[in-house]
């Protein structure tokens, strides 16, 4: 696999994830990119909804766990460097664009 389709690749399946993370979370109200919320998400503390849909709250949750996953095996296989600044751009993206709704600009 060359070095283009690989990175569209991984790049494609990150992205995916974290739009979807995103999408949950504003359905959620939860403000993900402040300090903490991740992790009470991943603890399943539902405090840090700002509204009641625990379906969506469940999915949110779920799909923060994948994209640990996922973005382990990118790193896997493009390596620790060229992974994590994918991951980082992809991330930088959706701040740009959706921050104000996970509690990225103030």
């Amino acid at each position: 696999m060359t070095e283009v389709i690989r990175n569209a690749f991984w790049g494609g399946q990150i992205e995916a994830v974290l739009k979807e993370i995103a999408r949950e979370a504003s359905i959620c109200h939860v403000k993900l990119l402040e300090p903490g919320m991740v992790e009470a998400v991943l603890h399943n503390d539902e405090v840090a909804c700002g509204s009641t849909n625990p379906m969506a709250f469940k999915k949110m949750r779920e799909l923060l766990m994948l994209g640990f996953v996922i973005r382990e095996k990118a790193m896997d296989r493009l390596g620790a460097v060229e992974g994590a600044q994918l991951a980082q751009t992809i991330r930088d993206a959706l701040v740009a664009k959706l921050g104000d709704r996970l509690g990225g600009r103030h």
